[in-house]
């Protein structure tokens, strides 16, 4: 007989630990298939001859639909089931990696034209879009009606860091999938088997929750990427009181916010970029390059990690200060990116890069938090999210339109925004 312990598992909640892991892996799945599909699609576009800037527009599309819907979502958490919601996601999730799968892969065998597969592409990654979103903040809500309101904040950012520990582990494995029966399309088949999986876990072994359900809502999360880590906006969204609605033009939060749309403009920009960078730079041929890619990415993503879950906590940087070195970190990391010459200078580059976006966002965040009352945290953190989303609205694009100039023009003006930010938050942000 199981200990009364280890049948609560989580503390100070009404849950056991299998639950929250199903939970917890529900998020991880969705942010490493995203990643994973990230690290592969550049060798993919290049493979078919379809535009760099096209494959950046047919994948984007889905984060467009994404910041869209995901407050829609977050809405309806609490009124049509979570667990219903969860499966709904997660369920958009396999429906979409599948028929991606299946497009690229005719696209690569010369089945379908290549305008073709990536219209279908993007209509398929639509329905991720659409409804992956519904994921994130069902588990939230599903989590936060079963704990206790003193706990809810610790076990709602143990459960949004599912999301940073995906952006490492979808490029990770990724090549794992990469199979010569399949190639560069596996990862998407591999993923959406693990969606399944998860899938019929949560269908079988979640307790269901339309009878008798507490309250306990959820919030819109960033787009899973590498580009968008956890900011602890989502968790302050979702146990904060509601509040009217906050509009990003207010003169307390203002300044803020633009800091963080400019960060988020920049890193957006070459992340889209980064793929294509390391497939030119290092002259390689597109099927094989999914293993640099994905090195120069797992770099990445660890950076901003470290800076978020190890450095800001022992460094104890007020707001203020997080932005300004980590724009002139992310600034140096750009030009180190775009100067490097083999591998390991990508990987070194972009790090830092990573390392200094991954000051600016928690730095804006907090300013932002801070600067209004308890009874405006809700609405503080809606215009947070909605500022992490709106990046990946234009910046994709326009850092590809800059690329097909220059493979380097896109770092050097991501890093020129940074040093941008260095002087304005120097004299705007107190």
């Amino acid at each position: 007989m199981r200990s009364r312990a280890s049948r609560k598992g989580i503390a100070g909640t009404a849950m056991s630990t299998p639950h929250f892991l199903l939970l917890f892996t529900a998020m991880l799945v969705a942010a490493a298939g995203n990643t994973a599909l990230q690290s592969v699609m550049p060798a993919i576009g290049r493979e078919i001859g379809i535009a760099d800037l096209w494959v950046a527009v047919a994948y984007t599309w889905s984060a467009v639909l994404w910041v869209a819907l995901a407050p829609y979502w977050a809405r309806k958490s609490d009124h049509h089931g979570r667990k219903r919601l969860i499966l709904v996601g997660l369920g958009g999730f396999i429906v979409s990696m599948t028929f991606c799968g299946f497009v690229l892969a005719a696209g690569l065998k010369g089945l379908v034209s290549g305008a073709a597969t990536f219209g279908l592409f993007a209509f398929f990654r639509a329905i991720y879009g659409s409804l992956g979103c519904a994921t994130p903040s069902a588990t939230q809500a599903y989590l936060a009606s079963r704990t206790r309101r003193l706990a809810r904040v610790n076990a709602l950012s143990a459960l949004a860091s599912s999301f940073g520990l995906g952006t490492i582990i979808g490029p990770a494995i990724a090549p794992m999938f990469v199979l010569p029966f399949i190639g560069l399309p596996g990862p998407l088949f591999g993923f959406a088997l693990i969606g399944i999986v998860v899938f019929l876990a949560i269908t079988l072994w979640l307790p269901d929750d339309t009878k008798g359900r507490q309250v306990g809502r959820g919030a819109a999360m960033s787009y899973p990427s590498i580009a968008s880590p956890v900011t602890g906006a989502s968790v302050i969204a979702a146990t904060a009181p509601r509040s009217a609605k906050l509009k990003w033009h207010d003169p307390r939060i203002r300044s803020w916010i633009l800091a963080g749309v400019t960060a988020g403009h920049a890193q957006a920009a070459i992340l889209t970029c980064i793929g294509f960078f390391v497939i030119d730079r290092l002259h390689i041929e597109p099927a094989g390059s999914e293993q640099p890619i994905a090195m120069v990415m797992i770099a990445g993503a660890a950076a901003g990690l470290a800076a978020q879950w190890g450095l800001i906590p022992r460094l104890g940087l007020k707001p203020r200060a997080l932005i300004l070195w980590g724009a002139l970190i992310a600034a140096i990391g750009n030009l180190a990116t775009m100067l490097a010459a083999n591998l390991y200078g990508l990987v070194i580059g972009f790090a830092l890069t990573s390392l200094g976006f991954g000051f600016t966002r928690p730095g804006y965040t907090a300013g932002a938090s801070l600067a209004v009352p308890l009874n405006e945290q809700g609405g503080v953190a809606g215009v947070i999210t909605a500022a992490n989303g709106i990046a990946f609205v234009a910046a994709p694009a326009l850092g590809m339109l800059l690329y097909g100039l220059d493979d380097r023009l896109p770092f050097a003006v991501a890093a020129a925004l940074c040093l941008a930010l260095v002087v304005f938050g120097r004299r705007r942000l107190d």
